[in-house]
């Protein structure tokens, strides 16, 4: 039985998909400017780039606000781990003609999320992360990739909000002690560590009309604030980072992890700590304790309230995928079992997509699943079968499906012809099929 807090997630997608579908109509492309994927698949899906290329992660879309450019980024070298300074580029794909350019070059990058590439409000708004080699300083760049003016800004990007009025980063040089991949490279003599609940790293946010980037917590504020306490007997033992930052839809929270590991290695403990832009309000979304059972990659539902993540509630082997209001409460599972990257689709509430590790569900040789999962009727198909490769650490490959936001396409990575990829796949169909189901468990329920 589909319980509330489940039901009103999908009537707040529905109330928005009218207006989203007739955005689809205006930005569709013709799919004949890409191959078409070779590959298992339920649904149509093209690549639309390759050569060493990948989008950013499954909580923010590749594809600009108008539907007709991609923004993507290509190594340099994807077979070994970035050196500082080392160059690599910000393709933008145009989806009309199928054609890629050089907009940018990066120097602040990393294997699992690139340079962070991403929009803003508009398709002259571009988002990425670059290094100054001469002063060793990360910073974001604000590009219009149309005339190619760009605008230094005064902090770093790991999401920017909806709106595109600002930018939220952690520290993306030190918390590659927390896990690597995710930030930039800079020599290990700019690269401090972080010992005890520190007051000197936190969580930045940028205005990108003035540049201007502005501290609104610490690490040590959120360690004495937040709501239930983090509070340990030998915090100053243990080193502490900030890992990813998230906008929600609405632009009204943030949520942040936060990591906690003894000094020389060790266990690390984990907490999804969330606040407003101002770094007031702050929660304790999931306990170290929650956390400790067995969990991963929590994101924000559309409805700006809750939280969704992969998580052991049951005390069973394997992940439930959970939504959890911002601070703490309303805990519910609503699809089982958990894997990979999960987000509810942006304007079809039933919808849920999320890939897997490889040997994670029962796929083998490398191979992985893009899930698209019906949280009202609690069926799902594998739309995609994609193969990642076997590379491990941060050389992986991991596809983090991600929503347009308009909630037709789904963009993902993969690994072709010895290389790596982006594709894309159109789920039309699929959202006419769960209004259906919609409509017929309303008329159900009504009578």
């Amino acid at each position: 039985m589909i319980n509330n807090r489940v039901k009103g997630l999908i009537l707040a997608g529905l109330a928005l998909a009218g207006p989203a579908l007739g955005q689809q109509a205006k930005t569709q492309a013709t799919t004949a400017a890409f191959p078409a994927f070779t590959g298992a698949a339920t649904v149509p899906v093209v690549k639309v780039s390759s050569g060493r290329v990948i989008h950013r992660f499954f909580d923010t879309s590749p594809m600009s606000p108008s539907g007709r450019y991609l923004a993507l980024f290509r190594f340099p070298e994807e077979t070994r781990a970035p050196k500082p300074g080392e160059v690599g580029e910000v393709l933008l794909v145009d989806r009309q003609t199928g054609k890629e350019r050089v907009v940018a070059q990066s120097r602040g990058w990393e294997m699992q999320l690139g340079a962070n590439v991403q929009w803003g409000a508009t398709d002259a708004d571009l988002y990425f992360n670059d290094v100054d080699t001469t002063t060793w300083q990360a910073f974001a760049v604000r590009l219009n990739p149309g005339t190619g003016q760009a605008r230094r800004m005064g902090g770093t990007v790991f999401m920017a909000s909806n709106d595109g009025k600002y930018l939220a980063s952690y520290n993306l040089v030190s918390s590659r002690y927390a896990q690597v991949g995710y930030g930039v490279v800079l020599p290990d003599a700019q690269t401090p560590h972080n010992f005890g609940p520190v007051a000197t790293d936190g969580i930045d946010i940028t205005n990108t009309a003035t540049g201007v980037r502005k501290r609104i917590v610490t690490i040590h504020d959120i360690y004495e604030k937040t709501v239930p306490s983090l509070a340990i007997p030998n915090p100053n033992d243990f080193e502490y980072y900030c890992f990813q930052v998230k906008w929600n839809p609405q632009g009204t929270h943030l949520l942040t992890t936060v990591q906690w590991a003894p000094k020389g290695g060790g266990p690390r403990e984990r907490a999804v700590i969330t606040m407003r832009p101002d770094g007031s309000d702050l929660h304790t979304a999931i306990t170290p304790a929650q956390w400790a059972k067995g969990g991963h990659h929590v994101n924000w539902t559309p409805d700006g309230t809750h939280l969704s993540m992969n998580l052991n509630v049951d005390g069973q082997p394997g992940l439930e995928i959970i939504t959890v209001r911002y601070d703490g409460t309303d805990l519910k599972t609503i699809f089982t079992p958990g894997s990979g990257h999960p987000s509810l689709n942006p304007a079809s509430g039933p919808l849920m997509v999320t890939d897997a590790y490889p040997g994670e569900l029962g796929y083998t040789e490398g191979t992985v699943p893009i899930r698209l999962m019906n949280v009202q009727t609690g069926r799902e198909e594998a739309i995609a079968r994609i193969y990642v490769s076997k590379a491990g650490g941060e050389l992986r490959i991991d596809p983090h499906p991600a929503w347009d936001r308009t909630g037709r396409y789904v963009i993902f990575n993969g690994f072709e012809g010895n290389t790596r990829g982006v594709y894309m796949a159109d789920l039309a169909g699929k959202l006419k099929d769960a209004e259906k189901d919609a409509k017929k468990k309303k008329a159900l329920t009504s009578q």
